[in-house]
């Protein structure tokens, strides 16, 4: 596990847990590293870095100071100013930059901030180059045959310069444009921009497709990212449905990677329901690689059921996208994603993508001439009671036999009719217990069952 570093990047409280000094040594380092191995290569132009960042009122202060340390360290910073993370990771891929940085806390509150770090491949940053940078950051960086208790920095015309490249946040508008292969003429649609970064790039790409629009929560004040609104918060979605009598609403995050929707009767249609949806009409067009929709371990159980009922295989991996991804790559599948919104489309991008998520339902059901709802339809939704118990060692609680026949009975009991799943919070002093089953009861009563003997054996706080 890194130590400032998590799934998705350096995250938390605006100048308490990520402060200014941490943007700038970051910014430092990436400068110097990336110039270095140019250089090493026998390259000696500068690093080509270029920058995003969310509406949040410190992205500036973070902007500002990462920017400070790559060109201090000799790097050029490319700055495509408001704009989404997978637009940030498409034009570090598209326009050959070293990597990419995105100043977001995705869908946390306006008062915490992040910085996601990209690879030249519009990937999340690899662990080893995650590593040096830790080291940086606690003066103990070992690397090049030498110990660096501070990198150098660039003088005189090696200083690095900062380029105005709002145009490359176009060309990424431009490209979710030409993914459209239906026009959206005659459709209302419905956008929640979370006052985040999709304010002024979701309207303008369904507009150009020819769809009626009809925006909230697009007025970004630097405090309201995420507050009511957007992917957390989609009840007001939900509302604007019902009210305009829309044909579909997506609301997004903070950062625009991921997306859920409302269909025509305002009703969610989760992350769940768009791998439904899309493996569906992939594995029709007999363009399903593999075979196979790649989920996390904590897909509903119903979307299990529907994928069997299909023909669909399916692969598991740890909760977070970055494991998503990480399967999508070696296997080659072509779809994949989370229950909260974030959903890949390994052909067209390398992120989670919000809005081109909604691009996507459109073109199902315009090439199916159904509505959301219609096609979520076969995909029912198993209840699920979740229950956090607080303990004093996850690790012991979990691997406690007494525990785990506990959970192996509920698993017998459930055979295929449900699901039973006990782990462990990747942030908290928490064992998570979560039954699926046809009924609510069931599901509780299975809980209780498990918690209790977690209890029982002396691990609640």
């Amino acid at each position: 596990m890194s130590k400032y570093f998590g799934t998705d990047g350096f995250r938390g409280e605006a100048n308490r847990t990520l402060t200014a000094d941490h943007a700038y040594t970051i910014g430092r380092f990436l400068g110097w590293y990336y110039s270095m191995l140019k250089r090493r290569q026998g390259d000696s132009s500068p690093a080509r870095i270029v920058l995003g960042k969310d509406t949040r009122r410190s992205s500036y202060m973070f902007e500002y100071t990462l920017v400070g340390g790559l060109v201090a360290s000799g790097a050029d910073a490319y700055l495509l100013h408001v704009t989404t993370t997978p637009s940030v990771a498409y034009v570090t891929r598209t326009d050959g930059f070293d990597c990419g940085i995105m100043i977001s806390a995705s869908h946390n509150p306006y008062y915490d901030n992040g910085i996601k770090l990209i690879n030249s491949n519009g990937e999340k940053m690899e662990e080893s180059t995650i590593s040096l940078i830790e080291d940086y950051i606690d003066g103990k960086l070992e690397l090049f045959g030498q110990h660096y208790d501070e990198v150098p920095f660039a003088h005189q015309e090696k200083i690095g310069c900062t380029v105005d490249y709002v145009a490359g946040r176009n060309r990424y508008m431009g490209y979710l444009i030409s993914l459209g292969l239906y026009s959206f003429k005659g459709m209302r649609v419905g956008l929640d921009c979370a006052n985040g970064s999709s304010w002024n790039i979701a309207k303008s790409v369904f507009d150009a497709l020819g769809a009626k629009t009809y925006v909230i929560n697009a007025e970004p004040n630097g405090t309201n990212i995420n507050n009511n609104a957007g992917s957390t918060h989609i009840e007001g979605l939900q509302a604007l449905v019902k009210e305009k009598g829309l044909d579909v609403g997506f609301a997004y995050d903070g950062d625009a990677d991921r997306c859920l929707c409302a269909d025509e009767h305002g009703n969610v249609v989760d992350g769940d329901a768009i791998l439904y949806i899309y493996g569906a009409y992939l594995k029709e067009h007999g363009e399903l690689a593999g075979n196979t929709v790649t989920t996390t371990i904590m897909s509903n159980f119903g979307l299990y059921k529907a994928f069997d009922k299909l023909g669909i295989d399916y692969a598991k991996t740890p909760v977070g996208d970055k494991y998503v991804y990480e399967h999508m790559a070696q296997t080659g599948c072509r779809i994949g994603g989370e229950q909260s919104g974030h959903i890949i489309f390994s052909k067209y991008a390398t992120t989670g993508d919000g809005i081109l998520t909604s691009l996507k339902m459109m073109e199902v059901m315009l090439a199916k001439k159904k509505t959301l709802s219609e096609l979520a339809a076969p995909f029912k939704i198993y209840p699920q009671v979740l229950k956090n118990v607080r303990v004093t060692d996850k690790k012991a609680a979990q691997d406690d036999v007494t525990v785990q026949e506990a959970v192996a009975k509920v698993a017998d009991a459930l055979g295929d009719t449900g699901r039973i799943l006990v782990r462990e919070s990747g942030t908290e002093p928490v064992v998570r217990v979560m039954v699926e089953a046809p009924d609510h009861d069931i599901c509780q009563k299975y809980v209780d069952e498990v918690v209790d003997v977690i209890c029982s054996r002396g691990y609640q706080v």
